[in-house]
């Protein structure tokens, strides 16, 4: 019989820490939390001292039973949450469920999952930080009052379904107030000036133009630009000056989760969300062959860049066998943190960096191993020497212009030999600017052969939109939210459809805008950035036990009750708000108002309700600050009824929609190239649709072309491409079909009468093993083109040579 219970969040994390503990211990997992606050209600006594009333979670009532029947038969209860607030509320929870009569209960912690960090844990078991607790109770119950207070008065004033969130708002006001900048933006022309030389040695270069009359450059128009060339074309080039330096760049620290993210995102192309999934598995446990589940990275959400004294050793060890002594410093370096950073916490890392990348390709998929690289490399450059650059900068006179060449040598790579950190969008070089990397061998009073001079028109850009690295980045540096929270921000604001994304970068919808414009105005305080950083900061005090969690209650609901009470008689009410305007009603003559609906704003007639006529407001979509509309997309029509088809944008992306819905539902997809947006127009065939006798076309959808009727969405046939097998359990035609997600899978044509489905593609070829009908063919990067057998028992396997 077990002596002890064990209670982890995950059964991946069970897994691997059973293997570690032996016989004398029962590991079980909680799967997240028991208890919350309840959705049907507030769920919070205000007026009893903020007094939570927290409830086993629906559906979490057989995992408390069996947790509560396993603690029965032990004498002692370790609980072994994740190292932060929720981890320790989930203790918390669990404790005051699985509590007993001489039980004892202990509390674990540990910021990896390796066989010396568990059994030195259960060493030394300590007890429920009860300020951990509170922190993290005191946040739930501000996210509780700010959302259910304000949630209700959205749906009075705007519509149902709406929410509120006190991070989740103030990031949206950053998406919507940087729309509201490109918006505003007015581009202006400038121009730059660049140079090809050539000296008396090999090879030519190139110098940029930084000084005109001894003042900084600056030429806004081509007249002046043309002016400038004429008159240093026919001028010497006179080496000036020739300054020599040596530069350092110096290694970063090793990650903590909001860099992780960001560099995922910017060099893997990742969201927030899967980094966090990929991590989480990561740190929990992976099978690693003869080792079995072991966990590969440290504690992942983290805001610290403390390494273990054992951790520094190995990378040393491992910086001086690999590289070489020049790479590794003469002592360990050790980071900073910032001041908010948990220090009892760990940076992410190798849980032991001898476990490169390459010994693990054979166990993880594509994904881990790609984010494991991208951890370990990192970790390895942080211990290691800067990179050594030899840089040279030349002046050059031409008349009333003094150019620049830039070169840039590598003497000596030192850390970069592993890793090189992602550069954030808004410092990427702009078009025409270059870095010389070689210069030739010249000297001060030389005179240069000028081969080209070349003018190129500029214009200043817009700020970007937010992509999730740089949102990430925003919200770090403006204190809102913390590493544990920063994906479920960016999912929260998409799922509840105040932002979309549109080619990785974050868009407000219509929505979110007037959504965001009455919560601000509303509640200039509570959607403060430097107050919600100034709260955040008050739960670290919590944390700390310098503060107590119900005095930050009491100071927040002051202000917020104030402010909700003036907003619900001052909020506009946009459910009863009509703005005239000078369209007129087609069918009766009226004048036409714009109202507020439950898909935004549209026109109404005046006449409501003998009158019931609406029409869609066309929305302006700002594609790309560079891209402009071809003549074809502005002028286009409507093919079905002849009306003007109009520039939408919608879940998934811009398109082009006839004026006339919701009686015509006519759609174009548009696409965007060379500067220039165009429509993809149906591409008509011969063939006739069973279902209604007008021809077929070829469509552009959102995951591609597809076979439909041309009448299509009125006619709702769709061709669906055919495998040339048959369905082995009622004879139909196996077909390619499209998940919600856009995902292929093949099934039975006769569906939902037969609901025989495949994820790889079947072949009209029978197996050469067991001589079945049909084979599977699948292919991914890693493995290449793989064809198998489908019947059971069947071992044909075989990876096919690939083609040019």
């Amino acid at each position: 019989m077990s002596k002890s219970l064990v209670v982890v969040e995950s059964p991946a994390k069970a897994k691997t820490i059973s293997k570690y503990l032996g016989r004398g211990f029962t590991v079980k997992a909680s799967v997240g939390h028991i208890k919350d606050l309840p959705k049907s209600k507030l769920g919070v006594d205000v007026e009893n001292d903020f007094t939570p009333h927290y409830g086993v979670i629906p559906g979490k009532e057989k995992v408390v039973k069996e947790l509560r029947a396993a603690a029965k038969t032990v004498q002692s209860v370790y609980l072994a949450a994740d190292p932060d607030r929720e981890g320790e509320a989930i203790c918390q929870h669990l404790a005051e469920e699985l509590k007993g009569k001489g039980r004892n209960i202990y509390r674990v912690l540990f910021h990896e999952i390796t066989k010396q960090a568990i059994q030195e844990a259960f060493k030394k078991p300590g007890h429920i930080n009860s300020n951990k607790v509170e922190a993290q109770l005191a946040r739930r119950i501000l996210d509780r009052l700010v959302g259910y207070k304000i949630s209700p008065l959205l749906w009075e004033k705007v519509r149902r379904g709406l929410s509120a969130g006190r991070v989740q708002t103030v990031a949206v006001r950053m998406i919507v107030e940087r729309e509201q900048e490109i918006r505003a933006f007015k581009s202006e022309e400038y121009w730059n000036l660049v140079a090809r030389l050539a000296g008396a040695q090999p090879p030519e270069f190139t110098a940029k133009a930084r000084l005109f009359n001894g003042e900084k450059w600056k030429v806004g128009d081509e007249e002046t630009i043309r002016g400038i060339v004429d008159g240093v074309k026919d001028a010497q080039f006179v080496v000036k000056r020739i300054h020599r330096r040596e530069k350092k760049r110096y290694p970063v620290p090793p990650f903590i989760t909001s860099k992780l993210q960001q560099d995922a995102a910017s060099k893997l192309n990742y969201s927030v969300k899967k980094t966090m999934v990929l991590a989480q598995r990561l740190y929990e446990g992976v099978d690693v062959g003869d080792e079995g589940s072991v966990g590969l990275i440290t504690y992942m959400r983290t805001d610290s860049t403390r390494v273990s004294e054992q951790a520094l050793h190995e990378v040393r060890d491992l910086v001086k066998s690999k590289f070489g002594e020049a790479y590794l410093p003469h002592h360990p370096i050790y980071y900073k943190s910032k001041k908010t950073a948990q220090e009892a916490h760990e940076a992410i890392r190798p849980t032991s960096v001898d476990r490169s990348p390459e010994s693990l390709a054979p166990y993880l998929d594509r994904d881990l191993l790609q984010l494991y690289t991208l951890i370990w490399r990192r970790f390895v450059a942080s211990q290691m020497n800067p990179a050594v650059f030899d840089q040279t900068d030349v002046d050059i006179d031409a008349g009333r212009v003094e150019f620049r060449a830039t070169g840039s040598i590598v003497k000596f790579n030192g850390f970069l030999a592993v890793y090189e950190e992602a550069k954030a969008e808004e410092t990427q070089p702009e078009e025409g600017e270059q870095t010389v990397a070689l210069l030739p061998e010249i000297k001060e009073g030389e005179i240069l052969s000028l081969v080209e001079l070349r003018p190129t028109q500029h214009f200043t850009q817009p700020p970007p939109r937010y992509n999730e690295a740089s949102l990430v980045k925003a919200l770090e540096a403006n204190g809102i939210g913390r590493p544990s929270t920063y994906a479920t921000i960016l999912s929260t604001i998409q799922d509840r459809e105040y932002v979309v994304k549109q080619d990785g970068k974050f868009i407000p919808t219509e929505t979110g805008e007037v959504v965001t414009e009455l919560l601000v105005d509303s509640f200039k305080d509570i959607f403060n950035y430097e107050y919600t950083a100034r709260m955040e900061d008050h739960l670290d005090r919590i944390e700390s036990g310098r503060e107590r969690w119900n005095d930050t209650m009491r100071n927040f609901y002051g202000v917020f009750s104030e402010r909700l009470a003036t907003a619900q008689k001052e909020m506009r009410d946009l459910k009863s708000e009509e703005i005239e305007t000078d369209e007129i009603c087609e069918k009766c003559g009226r004048k036409m108002v714009i109202k507020w609906g439950k898909f935004g704003r549209f026109l109404a007639c005046t006449g409501y309700p003998e009158c019931k006529n609406t029409r869609e407001i066309p929305k302006v979509c700002a594609i790309d600050a560079n891209a402009a509309l071809s003549d074809e997309t502005e002028d286009l029509t409507c093919e079905k009824c002849g009306k003007p088809m109009v520039l939408k944008r919608g879940r998934f992306g811009e398109f082009m929609a006839c004026s006339g819905y919701p009686e015509c539902h006519n759609t174009k997809k548009i696409v965007k190239g060379a500067g220039e947006v165009t429509v993809k127009h149906d591409i008509a065939l011969g063939e006739l649709c069973p279902v209604c006798g007008k021809n077929l076309a070829i469509k552009h959808g959102r995951f591609g072309e597809y076979t439909a009727c041309s009448d299509y969405p009125d006619c709702k046939y769709i061709k669906l491409k055919t495998t040339g097998v048959a369905c082995p359990n009622c004879g139909g035609d196996i077909v390619e079909r499209k998940s919600k997600r856009g995902k292929t899978f093949y099934g039975c044509s006769r569906y939902p009468e037969c609901d025989f489905v495949l994820w790889n593609k079947p072949l009209p070829e029978p197996c050469p093993l067991c001589g079945a009908p049909f084979i599977l063919e699948k292919t991914t990067k890693r493995t290449g083109t793989v064809r198998s057998c489908n019947k059971e028992g069947c071992d044909y396997k075989e990876k096919v040579a690939a083609t040019a």
